[in-house]
């Protein structure tokens, strides 16, 4: 075998291979275009720092409390349900707008929480707060 040396080999190309370049550029774009929505925001917003308070209006308020086994408590004293609607029917002929501080174990039956909650609405009192244990410090 041999070799045949040819003139006609000799020759410069001077044309660049344009297709690994289009390539190289259409997944670059593609990159781009799918990182770039991700790192910026398209809205911004600077949104206000605020602290919640206790509540320390003139308005009375009555801490309505509920153990385990389902009893009402009355600022901490335990309370017949009877006793309860009479408590509740006081506080709502006052006249005075009553805050009212819901405390609930968590191993209370939910029956018991809304028969108190439609006691409090059925006797005329509106504001109802139930107290989390997050916000139960900001009551002692």
């Amino acid at each position: 075998m041999a070799f045949e040396y040819s003139d006609k080999n000799d020759e410069v190309m001077c044309e660049i291979n344009m297709t690994p370049l289009v390539d190289v550029m259409l997944v670059l774009l593609i990159i781009f275009m799918i990182t770039v929505p991700l790192i910026t925001n398209s809205l911004n917003i600077v949104l206000p720092k605020a602290q919640s308070y206790a509540n320390s209006s003139s308005n009375s308020s009555v801490r309505l409390s509920i153990d385990g086994v389902g009893n009402y408590f009355w600022n901490d004293v335990l309370v017949s349900d009877e006793k309860l609607i009479q408590l509740l029917a006081i506080e709502a002929s006052l006249g005075r707008q009553t805050n009212i501080q819901l405390f609930a174990d968590k191993d209370v039956r939910y029956e018991r929480v809304a028969q108190l909650m439609a006691q409090v609405q059925h006797a005329g009192l509106t504001q109802i707060g139930l107290v989390t244990l997050a916000t139960q410090s900001q009551f002692k």
